[in-house]
């Protein structure tokens, strides 16, 4: 008994290594529980994946439009908007948080599944937009790569139309943003005619000042004109009058001598030197001197007739052919005939300097037509289509998971039950029991 007890007392210490091929044989006497355990977390995987909200997704994707589809607004030479810039700002619509929140409030029908009770419409439309709709928008500064896009994912629970929602939405968009390209372009044409306007009114008063200066300048030469002439009328009336006078101080001095000479009738000095030699024969004679005959030497009858005349004039205007003259350009000046028919004109936007191109351009811009309604910012490269399967919860890759996470689950616990039986077996050690320490 002492020596059985000895040997047993000096039996080797369990080793600190791991046998392998004991944890395999270990994990085979347990089989059951392994594979009970891989099967009950694969019956909970099914479960879920056939129980759990079904998630599907939706997506839609939009490029660029043509050339010739926005031609007729890059001709109107008024708003440029090439294909690429059109995108850009199709994509810019689609992530606005208005324009969303705006296709929220305008479609109640849609969004009922995202609606709870007791939430305002701004909370519901946050968890819709927060983590329903997801924009990708690709590099976007390289106009003229062929591979611009703007592509547009939704997921959303069953009993929700997403195909409906995000087909809608962009259609929403595009027309948003149409109707702000189309108001863009009428205040731009609105500008350009009131800044067309304006032109034209200042080159409407430049002409009103340039026709006023004209007509004053007309008026004023003609008044300075008038008055030079008065004035020479006046001065050539003074001296017809004083040749007047000087004429009857003459006539009088004449008188004076024929009457003392006794000159009643026209004669000559040589008349009268022959009328002192009479005779009987008949002479004829011819007077040739270059001497003035003095006045006196008219007779006295033909000077008294022409003082008496003198005497009896009121006016002397018809001695003067100047007098005549003058009353003719006076009458003439009555009227200024250019300033008649600067006053007169009726069209006088058709006087004005360098407005027809002005008025070219004016007359384009409100011909502008453009149809906004047909302009096609972007084209529709995919519509959202109704999907077949959903994208949640992925059953094949949940039972899959599952089952290795069961198949393991057992083999950890068939591996604590093994440790924990093989410490039972060898219990505890006493230190007092071995022979190889001293004892007290």
């Amino acid at each position: 008994m002492n020596l059985s007890k000895a040997l047993q007392q000096h039996q080797p210490l369990p080793s600190d290594e791991i046998d392998l091929f004991e944890l395999f044989g270990a994990i085979w006497k347990q089989k059951k529980l392994v594979v009970g355990c891989t099967l009950l977390a694969g019956l909970l995987g099914v479960g879920y994946a056939y129980l759990a909200p079904k998630v599907y997704e939706v997506s839609s994707v939009l490029r660029p439009a043509a050339i010739n589809e926005l031609d007729a607004l890059n001709r109107s030479e008024v708003y440029k908007l090439p294909p690429a810039e059109a995108l850009t700002k199709v994509a810019a619509q689609l992530d606005s948080y208005e324009t969303r929140l705006s296709f929220f409030r305008a479609n109640p029908e849609l969004f009922k599944a995202f609606q709870q009770p007791g939430r305002s419409l701004e909370q519901s439309f946050e968890a819709f937009n927060n983590n329903a709709v997801q924009l990708t928008i690709p590099d976007l500064k390289n106009s003229d790569s062929p591979n611009n896009y703007v592509r547009l994912e939704m997921q959303y629970p069953s009993g929700v139309d997403g195909t409906a929602i995000l087909n809608g939405f962009v259609t929403y968009a595009i027309a948003q943003q149409r109707d702000q390209v189309g108001a863009d372009l009428k205040v731009i044409v609105n500008n350009r005619l009131n800044e067309l306007k304006g032109k034209i009114n200042a080159a409407r008063a430049n002409y009103e000042t340039d026709k006023s200066l004209q007509i004053a300048k007309l008026l004023e030469a003609d008044k300075v004109e008038r008055a030079q002439l008065q004035d020479e009328l006046s001065a050539l009336r003074l001296q017809m009058q004083a040749q007047r006078t000087s004429r009857l101080a003459e006539l009088a001095e004449a008188i004076s001598i024929a009457k003392s000479i006794g000159i009643k009738l026209p004669t000559t000095p040589s008349a009268m030197g022959a009328e002192a030699q009479r005779g009987s024969s008949q002479v004829m004679r011819t007077e040739v001197t270059n001497q003035k005959i003095p006045l006196y030497f008219m007779g006295t009858e033909a000077l008294e007739a022409e003082r008496a005349a003198l005497a009896r004039r009121t006016n002397d205007d018809f001695t003067n052919t100047r007098v005549a003259e003058i009353g003719k350009e006076l009458r003439m000046l009555e009227v200024n005939r250019k300033v008649e028919v600067l006053s007169s004109r009726q069209t006088e936007d058709m006087f004005l300097q360098d407005v027809e191109r002005l008025r070219t351009e004016e007359a384009r811009l409100r011909g502008l037509n453009i149809d906004m309604s047909g302009l096609k910012l972007v084209t529709v490269d995919r519509q959202a289509l109704e999907p077949l399967d959903p994208i949640k919860p992925k059953k094949a890759l949940i039972i899959a998971l599952s089952l290795v996470a069961g198949l393991m689950l057992g083999i950890l616990v068939a591996l604590i039950r093994h440790f924990i039986r093989a410490q039972r077996k060898i219990g505890p050690l006493s230190v007092s029991d071995d022979p190889l320490l001293p004892r007290r």
